[in-house]
């Protein structure tokens, strides 16, 4: 499954042209499930472009994108740094009046099986996100309710390429035990090899603006559908890992 991510916690500051309403994410939406995405993840945002979890954004965000690629799974986050407090988080999403197909939550955060319940209380499915260098996947395994997850979103930090190929790698490792699928990324200049490694591994993947600003060949993406593009290129011509 080939994931787009079209916005991310980025501003207009970093890329002049990120979706940041909700008719440029269902715009971009559109155009890159033409492209080739199968699921979409985005970050619904405030009149001042900054992440929220407040149900009229999530609403209007959900609601504009599942119009347009109807029958494609939306997700969106829930990120600390939208709402540090994990109470205030989990009543938030408690207080969702349109509910996305799936929701993060980073196992690294203070709070995130507290938001993981809220979700399970809604019916959202769970998107654990563990990263790389922190005790995110131990945390996640130690939760009782982790085999209730939709899937695991083994996120790389590090974004030297040879770096961050060795991490997922350890990443991976570290995640033997989940009991759910794994979705495997990284970002910056790790995004490419990261998702090749992916693709070899036969995993889920995912790209989009929020993870990488450029295209393989280092030009920058004219738009979320040409990255996901290029994703498409590399996960049809990398065979797959065998056992």
């Amino acid at each position: 499954m080939l994931q787009v991510c079209p916005n991310g916690a980025r501003s207009r500051a970093e890329c002049a042209h990120l979706p940041v309403t909700a008719d440029e994410l269902a715009s971009a939406a559109l155009a890159a499930v033409a492209a080739g995405a199968e699921d979409v993840h985005l970050h619904p945002k405030d009149r001042d472009g900054h992440d929220t979890l407040e149900a009229a954004a999530v609403a209007a965000a959900v609601g504009a994108v599942r119009a347009a690629v109807p029958g494609v799974p939306v997700g969106v986050t829930t990120g600390a740094w939208a709402t540090p407090d994990p109470e205030v988080r989990a009543a938030q999403v408690r207080a969702w009046t349109v509910l996305p197909d799936h929701a993060s939550v980073n196992w690294h955060e203070e709070g995130a099986a507290q938001v993981a319940a809220a979700l399970l209380e809604r019916g959202v499915g769970i998107e654990a996100g563990v990263y790389s260098g922190t005790p995110a996947a131990r945390r996640f395994l130690d939760w009782p309710a982790s085999h209730r997850v939709l899937r695991v979103l083994a996120e790389v930090t590090e974004t030297d390429p040879q770096d961050a190929v060795h991490a997922a790698t350890r990443l991976l490792d570290a995640l033997r035990p989940a009991a759910t699928p794994i979705l495997l990324h990284g970002e910056d200049d790790a995004a490419w090899p990261v998702l090749r490694l992916a693709a070899s591994r036969g995993l889920d993947t995912r790209i989009g603006l929020e993870d990488v600003l450029h295209l393989p060949c280092g030009t920058p993406a004219p738009s979320n559908a040409a990255l996901v593009r290029a994703a498409r290129g590399i996960i049809r011509g990398t065979p797959p890992v065998t056992p």
